[in-house]
């Protein structure tokens, strides 16, 4: 083995262990998280957590179940907000955008998605919670629903590009119109990565706690109605950890241990639809 061959294995070994070590840090920190919320939290998920108002200051025990409710009102009306939205934004940048207007619309959406989620929370406070002089659950929709159209249109945009030009060209040829071609053939066939998209989204947001604070508040009662304001695990949790009482804080951890649960699943979700998509179509 000559000198050259015998530094290019070592090297290739080096690099090798090197990026081992890399991935096996950063799966490691998921690991350390998920075991110390375990660890302070686990106690705390029981029935009661999921089924009880917060108990009065100063009594332990008590739940979280108004701010789960809560939170899942929050992402409810905040799909319907940010899904169509993003869908249609992406079916015109896909088979409509090769022009100036679609590269603004790009532009647009990149930096939207980049903007700080506490901006995108004052300027739902301006527009929603100043004019009406109250916090409100569609406020805090409204502004996770912002948040969610930039990721559902890139996203929407890329899987529709994915589909076959083939496709297009042959329910064009059989005379069907552009839009009836879309909405029959190119978005079924792209439902799956659309679904992902959309699961994506939902993940980016459901952890989000800036935005909530401006506009969506906080109730340590039921908010049956979309015109009050309503409690959230993300802003339970804040509110919970900066208190300076030691149930509250065993029930802040219970809450981030149930929200990271939620975002893994809705990851793993979108990454079995997605990889079925792909299996149907090697198929």
């Amino acid at each position: 083995m000559t000198a050259r061959v015998l530094w290019r294995k070592s090297l290739s070994a080096v690099m090798l262990s090197l990026t081992g070590v890399c991935a096996f840090v950063a799966v490691s920190v998921l690991f350390l998280i998920l075991g110390y919320l375990v660890i302070h939290g686990g106690r705390s998920v029981n029935w009661d957590f999921f089924t009880k108002l917060p108990a009065p200051v100063g009594e332990l025990g008590g739940g979280m179940a108004n701010a789960i409710l809560g939170s899942a009102k929050l992402l409810a009306l905040a799909s319907l907000i940010g899904v169509p939205l993003g869908l249609l934004g992406g079916v015109y940048l896909a088979e409509f955008g090769g022009h100036a207007a679609g590269f603004v619309v790009r532009y647009a959406a990149d930096l939207l998605n980049g903007t700080p989620s506490i901006v995108i929370g004052i300027f739902a406070y301006a527009l929603l919670v100043l004019p009406f002089k109250h916090f409100s659950t569609f406020s805090g929709a409204f502004a996770l629903g912002i948040m969610m159209i930039p990721i559902t249109l890139r996203s929407t945009e890329e899987f529709l590009r994915a589909v076959p030009l083939a496709l297009r060209e042959g329910a064009l040829a059989l005379g069907a119109s552009k839009w009836r071609a879309i909405l029959t053939v190119v978005l079924p066939a792209a439902y799956r990565g659309i679904l992902t998209a959309v699961l994506l989204a939902l993940a980016r947001v459901a952890g989000e706690t800036a935005p909530l604070l401006f506009t969506a508040f906080s109730n340590r009662f039921w908010s049956p109605g979309w015109n009050q304001p309503t409690a959230s695990l993300p802003v339970m949790i804040y509110t919970y950890a900066v208190s300076p009482y030691d149930d509250w804080h065993r029930q802040a951890w219970a809450a981030g241990l149930l929200l990271l649960g939620l975002v893994l699943v809705i990851n793993l979700l979108a990454r079995v639809v997605l990889s079925r998509g792909a299996a149907v179509r090697r198929s």
